[in-house]
């Protein structure tokens, strides 16, 4: 059976390589459009051939409606997926699920009692370097993690090519971080592993905008091992890298080739090339298969919560300068 799918705004940057996504999959295909904004919904509408709703809550009583894709301002967020779930459509969004802990919490608790199928794009969990990475922690090879940092920076601001309401501190919660810097969030707490205790960020504003494009998170944890996580809008060369060391070894990936590289006690003098694996189906293509399926996107979840915390916490640490545990975040 085909899942029919109410397209909720095109204010993401990446909103139409989802509405792709969804073209292009056997299974699903966009049947609706609403937006916030009347005249970029008529003109997605239009373009696609599908009807436009002028009410979100008119689209979402359509009976032919199955699902939702979420690319709505990140303030709007618990909006229009309370009211998703409250109308019990399965949601695919954007990330992150929301900017804090409290609005997460609220989402979450409609979307378990309505027991509809939630998934958030974290894409770069199914990355070849991400599963490879993973195995390696796994087996140990590095001995005891010390230190993880992720970098992900492009040049956005400083070009000119982000559009002008992602520098919104109203719609976006946040810059750099929010945004670019999710990615490298996310994976420095997969690898890492463990609770996170606090966070202590730093924020740059090398373009004067009213959110920050330049960022660095230091995540510190009861192990002793640390996290760096940086980001910017500013940057025309900078390479997405990790790096992940432990007592026993250090893993590269990105510095500048998309190579993964491996020096370890236990393999001998130098650095060695590790293969990568296929990487693993897109997470829009698990959020079908978990509709289908009716499984549950569990370790999409966790870390998209972990997610939200870390950034919380990163924004009042700019803010406050200071750093913020976990463990004061509003419920």
């Amino acid at each position: 059976m085909t899942i029919r799918i109410g397209k909720i705004s095109y204010w993401h940057v990446h909103a139409w390589d989802y509405t792709r996504q969804a073209q292009e999959h056997p299974d699903t295909e966009i049947a609706a459009v609403w937006d916030e904004i009347p005249s970029r919904g008529q003109e997605a509408a239009a373009k696609l051939g599908v009807p436009f709703f002028a009410n979100l809550d008119d689209m979402l009583r359509d009976g032919g409606i199955d699902a939702v894709i979420v690319d709505a301002p990140t303030n709007r967020h618990q909006e229009v997926m309370t009211a998703a779930a409250k109308a019990r459509k399965h949601i695919f969004t954007e990330k992150v699920i929301a900017p804090t802990l409290r609005e997460v919490n609220a989402i979450l608790e409609e979307v378990h009692k309505a027991g509809v199928k939630l998934t958030v794009s974290l894409p770069r969990l199914n990355d070849a370097y991400t599963l490879a990475i993973q195995d390696l922690l796994r087996r140990n090879v590095l001995g005891r993690l010390t230190q993880v940092r992720v970098r992900l920076s492009h040049n956005g601001a400083t070009a000119g090519w982000l559009p002008e309401h992602f520098f919104s501190l109203e719609q976006c919660g946040g810059g750099a971080l929010i945004d670019l810097g999710c990615h490298p969030m996310y994976l420095t707490r997969l690898f890492l592993d463990e609770p996170i205790v606090d966070v202590t960020a730093q924020f740059g504003y090398i373009t004067n905008k009213e959110v920050e494009d330049n960022a660095v998170s230091v995540l510190s944890t009861h192990s002793g091992a640390i996290g760096i996580v940086e980001a910017g809008f500013v940057n025309a060369f900078s390479p997405f890298s990790v790096e992940v060391h432990g007592t026993e070894g250090t893993l590269l990936y990105g510095t500048p080739d998309n190579r993964l590289l491996l020096r370890a006690k236990e393999l001998g003098e130098g650095w060695q090339e590790i293969p990568l694996p296929e990487r693993r189906e897109s997470a829009f293509h698990q959020w079908v298969r978990h509709i289908q399926s009716g499984t549950d996107a569990e370790e999409n979840i966790r870390l998209s919560v972990e997610l939200t915390k870390l950034m919380e916490a990163s924004n009042r640490s700019a803010r406050e300068r200071r750093a913020i545990r976990l463990d004061e975040l509003e419920q």
